[in-house]
């Protein structure tokens, strides 16, 4: 009986330009982004016009997480405590960890079987709630229509933040994920595209966005060190009322992460080529469904995602215990308790209204998920397929 040898939550690796970086930055002892004497030289600073450049964003400001560029965005763009956030009912814990930091209450939006924010739903949410901002997660790598999207965002007056963690590189006809809304949040965690250990990337072309989240991040007066930076007289509005909450990005991530970016295109030609392999056969077996993608999806898949029909909790849970024990580790966000990165809504205890919608659950009842490392071989691809199918026979 096959078995799958590789270890699939394995992370990109750093290239030697970036190992070389990491050590240039421990021998010359500069950790700290900001220095009275460094100037704007510092890997961070470089890391952030080197992704505004590669974005076409005006602005962008590095900090220590995604969820903590999702705060400083929706902090920074007038959520006020107790206000009403959208937000997609499928998405990570970080997402309404966001909103919960920023002291609002959440929003919660259907998902249809396709794994994308129904518009429908968040039309109607959107007006029964009065909420006016959408934190929009492109969860799994999955984009919305944004054209419809953006479109019914303007109509009901809602300011929209992308959660990019899962769509550095990709776009919807044309245009990258980040740049629709107000502002794009991107991660730089361990099994995203760019390997950072740990990091965040807030991308905007508001000015006064932008510096607020450069104060708010911890930058003291030292804010002409950015490079992605607004004009001085931005600061200036905003100087001596933002407090400080601590939340930059060291010199050893972005010294990491820089070199990263220039490997992006490959990297997603590589991830969109295993996709392929592992949807079109999967896709052959009976019982599974994957999720559609349309034409305008320009997607950078480093994770697959499938659903099950047929089986009842006891069959399900034998299936993926067997995958599991053959190399084949598949994710359940169906699951009646939270596990690992796994959790949904309804065991959020901190929601005033704990709960999965019955559509989103039923979307997750048996949706399987996959990472997919960046070393995958094209052999091992068919290897997975087969292990699957013979799993769900037997």
């Amino acid at each position: 009986m096959s078995r799958l040898d590789r270890d699939l939550s394995s992370p990109p690796p750093i290239p030697e330009e970036g190992i070389a970086a990491v050590e240039g930055v421990l021998r010359s002892g500069w950790l700290h982004r900001y220095g009275e004497t460094m100037g704007d030289a510092s890997e961070v600073s470089l890391l952030e016009a080197d992704f505004a450049a590669l974005l076409g964003s005006r602005y962008v400001v590095a900090v220590n997480s995604c969820g903590s560029a999702m705060f400083l965005a929706l902090l920074c763009t007038g959520v006020k405590p107790g206000g009403r956030v959208l937000m997609n009912a499928f998405t990570l814990a970080p997402v309404p960890g966001a909103v919960a930091h920023a002291g609002a209450e959440h929003v919660l939006v259907d998902v249809t079987p396709d794994l994308v924010i129904d518009l429908d739903d968040l039309a109607q949410k959107a007006e029964a709630s009065g909420a006016r901002h959408l934190l929009l997660s492109h969860m799994r790598g999955h984009i919305a229509d944004m054209g419809r999207l953006m479109a019914l965002c303007e109509r009901l007056g809602l300011t929209v933040i992308e959660d990019c963690a899962h769509t550095m590189g990709a776009s919807w006809a044309g245009r990258p994920t980040g740049t629709f809304g107000r502002v794009g949040c991107f991660s730089l965690q361990a099994y995203k595209h760019v390997n950072g250990g740990e990091g965040g990337l807030l991308a905007t072309d508001d000015p006064d966005v932008a510096a607020r989240a450069i104060l708010h991040s911890g930058s003291y007066m030292l804010y002409g060190q950015h490079r992605a930076r607004p004009e001085e007289a931005v600061f200036a509005r905003w100087r001596d009322v933002t407090p400080n909450f601590s939340l930059r990005m060291s010199n050893l991530v972005a010294a990491a992460a820089r070199p990263q970016l220039p490997l992006l295109a490959g990297r997603a030609r590589i991830w969109n080529d295993r996709y392929g392999r592992l949807a079109t056969a999967l896709a052959a077996i009976p019982g599974l469904r994957l999720p559609h993608r349309p034409q305008e999806e320009e997607f950078v898949q480093s994770s697959i995602q499938f659903a099950v029909s047929g089986l009842d909790d006891a069959h399900f849970a034998a299936f993926l215990e067997r995958s599991r024990a053959r190399g084949v580790f598949l994710k359940w966000f169906g699951a009646k308790r939270a596990t690992g990165y796994t959790s949904v809504s309804a065991q959020w205890g901190f929601l005033s209204d704990p709960h999965t919608p019955p559509v989103t659950a039923g979307v997750l009842e048996r949706l399987c998920d996959m990472r997919i490392p960046l070393t995958l071989t094209e052999a091992e691809c068919g290897i997975i397929a087969g292990i699957i199918a013979e799993e769900l026979a037997a």
